[in-house]
């Protein structure tokens, strides 16, 4: 029970690693909230976490809204009267209209940058009050692979990740001396829905040479990246702040050309 009465918010967790998480945070002892822009997936999630025992309730958020998000750390409080881990997971890549930065339409980069970046603005501007009240806390961004190299036809996408990690360090000096801790995920090559849009399926991906230039050879399971945001959690990182981590099997330090 290593969150056993700590209070996560997780933002995209209808699926994936966003799931993946909440599960787990669950079983060890947390209440988490499902933000979650899709009802389906938030009302299933939940479900499915309560049938195992689990305390989530699902809240359907736009992150990229004002308003949703202030409705969310609001909901938040009145259930729970505090926020102990705030998970910035929620991303998306826009395959087909995400590339070369002369190709991308203007409303593509600002759809793409307010869903990556400005969700993390506003989930740690109306959330942080709340952590602070209950002493302090943990936040945990979710960059990417993209964030550290360079990443070809993603340019939108890239640039919010980037602009992640910089965020990410910026927190950690501000709010570090108020308890609250602040701290990145680098995932890459993870079997989700994402990675099938941003890789799988794009033409020019070249899955043989992947698994040959990858040093685990495989994909990464979202549980994987949900242990090392855990840990982030949890009181055994307490003295891990403005952390940039890499769940990547190592993909980053051998990159594939294309």
């Amino acid at each position: 029970m290593r969150l056993k009465g700590k209070v996560a918010v997780i933002t995209g967790a209808g699926r994936g690693i966003g799931f993946a998480a909440a599960r787990l945070f669950c079983r060890e002892g947390a209440r988490v909230v499902i933000a979650e822009v899709n009802e389906e997936l938030g009302r299933d999630a939940e479900e499915r976490i309560r049938r195992e025992g689990g305390e989530a309730v699902f809240v359907a958020t736009d992150v990229s809204d004002s308003q949703h998000v202030q409705a969310l750390m609001r909901r938040t409080r009145d259930l729970y009267g505090r926020l102990d881990v705030l998970y910035n997971n929620a991303s998306v890549y826009l395959r087909g209209q995400d590339g070369m930065i002369t190709d991308i339409a203007e409303e593509t980069w600002r759809r793409v940058l307010a869903i990556n970046l400005d969700s993390i603005f506003l989930c740690c501007k109306y959330g942080i009050p709340l952590m602070l009240q209950g002493g302090g806390g943990s936040i945990i961004n979710t960059s990417s692979s993209a964030g550290l190299i360079g990443n070809k036809m993603a340019d939108a996408y890239t640039a919010t990740k980037g602009a992640t990690i910089s965020l990410t360090r910026s927190l950690a000096t501000e709010y570090g001396p108020k308890g609250i801790r602040t701290n990145c995920i680098c995932p890459a090559g993870i079997a989700t829905e994402m990675v099938k849009e941003s890789s799988l399926k794009r033409p020019d991906f070249d899955a043989q040479a992947f698994f040959r230039v990858a040093p685990l050879g495989r994909f990464g399971e979202p549980e994987e990246v949900a242990n090392l945001a855990l840990f982030l959690a949890s009181d055994e990182s307490s003295y891990v702040n403005g952390a940039v981590i890499t769940c990547d099997g190592g993909i980053t330090i051998t990159p594939i050309s294309g």
